[in-house]
């Protein structure tokens, strides 16, 4: 049997389904997954196990024999927990075959096989009884389904369904309980990732000022969560406008319902402002007396000294619907509302004691501009960016004559208006160019004045050109498609189907791009790819090797892409240019290869290299897609906010105490298929 899996087609620009191995899809999940982050969660690892001891003990102190459902085991890890703290039998479920397959090999290594079943299943699947699944319903309820949202991997159906059918009533549940905390802030900076603000331009006729259609300036945006690494966010960049309230709490050792919902708190602000976000984070008890907390708090809300990274369990930036002005003292409710899988917010002004209690339900938002459908929050945050957009305006104006004909390509891009307004005669935006362009021109009463083109660019054609050669061929380039910094080569891909299109002495904005790599240190991201042997005196070597065997699943290992402005990491190695691409020329036939080798300058762990894209617009104008700097002498790197960085970890790590022990070099080997626009790379330490 083969699996079909989307890929990015950088000669394209689109997602294609690619054939695959039957075991392809599999070895990307486990590769991908962040088990070896969970395993590394020191913190979880030792209040599950202090959770399990106790709730073993309890059912013990009863009389009764302690019988474990461990719904999600993974590697097995948590029944373990429990057979060693004394459990007489656990029934574990994974419902992922290749992971139940691990978990059986791992329970048998550490010598369990008589105390732990596994199951794979899904646990709505798992029958009780004489022939079942299981003999009898457990009175000990162990699970790890929650995510950054709690609920987003459906931890309340499967809570309810546990408690109907598989566990006795009165069990006991580790984790006991959850709790949602929430404060209400304001943040330009997040609130970018949510709406378009006004763009100001300085034309030769004066200034301009590109604004967004009423509908986007209305619309509610997605319901989906942004979840991120709230502690790398500055205090700077977010002004606290409520204390830190609970917004609700499920006690996980009584029947859960997973029914759609609402919460109320009244909140009174400790500061006016402009309510734009909710930021969230849960903890949970792992006892019922809470005295075994796991909390996912940000820096500001607890001491550092408790800190513990974690990728798997995050924060949540939400966006409410509208910015509502808020005064210190004065009371507002905030409405938590949530259905199965994901949770939404609303503001709204106390009205007295008297208020109908039918108007607390929110209707989940929905997206009616479209916007919010085509650009993810990063790129929001980038058409938002003024000192990026700057770069654009200086070299637009740089190469833009009164009878320029320019043609745009990028998606959902603002360069059609920067270009209109900075005086070319025409432009033209593809039809990917703008998420609603009709709507977006109106708004800026230029229906009239831009000519949408759509086309597949290898079908253009000298009509829908009205018989003009294109004299400026622009782009950022953006597309949405793109997931790791190279797959926005697909601009020059582009430029060569329409070279015959183009003015002999056509200008091309960027004129070129290069490609440039860094040898760094991570202070955390390398724990999701790191072998980790021993949890917690449990031997779950066998993940570590199916981890990489799935990382090596492929002839030549893969960079994956990551947002570093998360997760700091330090340079070991100057930043060094390794590829460059002319997009005044046409793609070459031949591959574009390079090997060389890049010095270390610090003292440090080579965890892997980070590679990235700049754009050279015109002559001494350049945006970076990585990089932006190294700001001090221990090498901590400074990172674009609105682009993934591609990281390519090191199979082994090289650890340097001093300058003097340090292997000098790395050498590198990275070739360029201009067939399929994708980058293979090899390193030595």
């Amino acid at each position: 049997m083969k699996t079909f899996c989307g890929r990015a087609n950088p000669t394209t620009g689109s997602m294609e389904w690619t054939e695959e191995d039957e075991n392809y899809d599999y070895h990307q999940e486990i590769a991908r997954s962040r088990y070896a982050d969970m395993l590394h969660d020191k913190d979880r690892n030792v209040k599950y196990y202090q959770g399990i001891r106790a709730a073993v003990s309890r059912v013990k102190e009863r009389g009764e024999k302690a019988i474990v459902l461990d719904i999600g085991t993974g590697t097995g890890l948590l029944s373990m927990m429990a057979a060693s703290a004394g459990a007489d039998f656990c029934y574990a479920i994974e419902v992922f075959k290749p992971m139940a397959n691990a978990a059986v090999k791992i329970v048998e290594k550490n010598g369990f096989c008589d105390k732990i079943k596994v199951i794979n299943k899904h646990s709505t699947e798992v029958t009780v009884g004489p022939d079942g699944d299981m003999q009898c319903r457990a009175n000990i309820l162990v699970t790890e389904l929650f995510d950054t949202e709690l609920i987003g991997e459906g931890a309340l159906p499967t809570y309810e369904h546990a408690h109907k059918y598989l566990v006795q009533e009165g069990c006991e549940a580790v984790p006991h309980r959850a709790t949602v905390y929430v404060q209400l802030v304001e943040s330009k900076r997040m609130w970018s990732w949510n709406k378009l603000f006004p763009v100001h331009v300085e034309a030769e006729d004066g200034e301009k000022i590109i604004v967004s259609p009423s509908e986007m300036e209305n619309c509610p945006g997605v319901p989906s969560v942004c979840d991120i690494q709230l502690n790398q966010m500055p205090s700077s960049d977010f002004t606290i406008l409520s204390n830190v309230m609970t917004m609700f709490s499920v006690d996980f050792s009584k029947p859960v319902r997973s029914a759609s919902t609402c919460y109320r708190v009244q909140l009174e602000p400790v500061k006016s402002g402009k309510a734009q976000i909710v930021l969230s984070w849960w903890d949970i008890d792992m006892d019922p007396s809470g005295m075994i907390n796991c909390t996912m708090a940000p820096y500001w809300v607890k001491s550092t000294s408790a800190f513990q990274w974690r990728d798997h369990w995050m924060q949540c930036v939400y966006f409410l619907p509208n910015e509502e002005p808020v005064l210190q003292g004065e009371k507002v409710y905030l409405t938590a509302c949530r259905d199965e899988y994901s949770v939404w917010y609303k503001l709204q002004k106390a009205r007295g004691e008297e208020e109908d209690k039918a108007d607390v339900r929110v209707e989940s938002p929905v997206c009616r501009c479209q916007a919010h459908l085509l650009w993810n929050r990063p790129r929001f945050g980038e058409l938002n960016d003024q000192n990026r957009t700057c770069q654009y305006i200086k070299s637009l104006t740089k190469v833009l004559k009164t009878d320029s004909v320019c043609l745009c390509i990028s998606d959902g891009s603002l360069l059609p208006v920067l270009a209109h307004y900075l005086g070319a005669k025409q432009v033209h935006p593809s039809k990917i160019d703008l998420y609603h362009p009709d709507e977006f021109f109106k708004a800026n009463h230029l229906e009239d004045k831009i000519k949408i083109i759509e086309f597949f660019f290898e079908l253009l054609t000298s009509s829908l050109l009205e018989d003009k050669k294109i004299s400026v061929l622009v782009g950022e380039p953006f597309f949405t498609t793109s997931l790791l910094p190279w797959h926005n080569l697909y601009f020059w891909y582009a430029r060569t189907a329409m070279t015959s299109h183009l003015t002999s002495n056509v200008t091309v904005l960027p004129q070129s791009a290069s490609l440039h790599m860094m040898i760094v240190e991570f202070q955390d991201l390398w724990r999701i790819r790191s072998p980790c042997g021993t949890c917690e005196g449990f031997d779950v070597q066998t993940m570590d090797d199916m981890i990489k065997n799935s990382l090596n699943f492929r002839e030549s290992k893969e960079a994956e892409p990551h947002p570093l402005w998360e997760y700091p990491c330090k340079s070991l190695s100057d930043p060094q240019l390794v590829l460059t691409f002319d997009f005044r020329e046409t793609v070459p036939q031949h591959c574009l290869s390079t090997e060389g080798s890049v010095n270390l300058l610090r003292k440090g762990k080579s965890h892997g290299a980070v590679l990235w894209m700049e754009y050279h617009l015109a002559a001494d104008i350049s945006v970076s897609t990585g990089l932006m700097q190294v700001s001090n002498e221990k090498g901590n790197c400074e990172w674009n906010p609105h682009c993934k960085q591609a990281v390519y970890f090191f199979s082994s790590v090289i650890e340097s105490e001093t300058l003097s022990d340090l292997p000098s070099a790395v050498t590198y080997a990275i070739n360029f298929n201009t067939k399929t626009g994708e980058i293979a790379m090899d390193f030595k330490l």
